[in-house]
C-alpha cells in the first residue's frame, strides 16, 4: 500500500524524508485523551498501522462541523479494507459527545487540551493567508456559518468556543511507526485538506461528496 511521500509547506508540495521525522517522534510522546478522558501517548495510535489524522478548529466552528460530517459518510469497511484508521484531534474533551452526536462522527476522536501535538507539528494561531476559496467541504456561507456557530454557543451548556478559536488545524499521514508519509497545515479556515486527496494519499477508495447542497454566497 504504497503511496507519495509528500510534505505540504506554504501552499506549496515538496518531497518529505522517508523515515523518522524529528516533529513528529516529539508529538507522538504528548498525550491525548479519549471519548471516556482516558490518557495515552500520540504514538500508540499509529505504532502498527497507518493513520490520517485530522486536527481541526475549535468544535464550534461551522467548517470543522461540515468537513467532520463528511469525514462521517466515508464507510468503516473502505478503512479497514486497506488497515488504515481515521482519527480526528479537537480540542475540548467536554464537547466529544455532543460534536459526535451533531455531526453523525462514528470513527476515532480524541483531543489535545494544551494543544501541544499542534504546535509541535507547526499548526499556527491565527488566519495566516486569505487566498484560499471556498472548502471541498463548505455548504454554509461565511455570514450563515458563523451566525449558525454563534446560535450553538448561546444554546450550548457553556458558552464558549469548544477550544482555542485562533488555532488552525491540519491533515497528517502517518505510520506505521513514526513515518510521516503527508504534512498540512491549514492557512486558514477554508484550507481544509480535500478529503479524497488525503484517502487517495493513504490508499482508501475515495468517495463522491458532491450530492452536498451549496449556499450560493451573495
Amino acid at each position: 500500500m504504497a503511496s507519495p511521500i509528500m510534505q505540504q509547506i506554504g501552499g506549496t508540495y515538496g518531497p518529505s524524508p522517508v523515515g523518522p521525522a524529528i516533529p513528529l517522534v516529539e508529538a507522538a510522546q504528548h498525550l491525548v485523551l479519549d471519548r471516556t478522558g482516558h490518557r495515552f501517548r500520540l504514538g500508540q495510535l499509529f505504532r502498527e498501522r497507518r493513520i490520517i489524522l485530522i486536527f481541526v478548529w475549535h468544535f464550534l466552528c461551522y467548517t470543522t462541523k461540515e468537513y467532520v460530517e463528511d469525514l462521517a459518510k466515508i464507510p468503516r469497511s473502505f478503512l479497514e479494507d486497506v488497515d488504515v484508521g481515521l482519527v480526528v484531534i479537537g480540542q475540548s474533551h467536554q464537547h466529544i459527545a455532543p460534536f459526535c452526536c451533531l455531526t453523525g462522527y462514528h470513527h476515532e476522536i480524541y483531543v489535545d487540551p494544551e494543544r501541544e501535538i499542534y504546535k509541535v507539528l507547526g499548526m499556527k494561531r491565527g488566519e495566516t493567508s486569505t487566498t484560499s476559496g471556498r472548502s471541498d467541504h463548505q455548504a454554509l456561507s461565511v455570514l450563515s456559518g458563523n451566525i449558525k456557530s454563534i446560535w450553538r454557543a448561546m444554546t450550548g451548556p457553556a458558552f464558549d468556543f469548544q477550544g482555542d478559536p485562533a488555532q488552525q488545524g491540519g491533515a497528517v499521514i502517518v505510520g506505521p511507526g513514526d513515518k510521516l508519509h503527508f504534512l498540512h497545515c491549514d492557512m486558514n479556515r477554508m484550507d481544509h485538506m480535500p478529503i479524497n486527496s488525503l484517502l487517495q494519499l493513504a490508499g482508501v477508495e475515495t468517495m463522491d461528496f458532491t450530492n452536498k447542497p451549496r449556499i450560493i454566497e451573495v
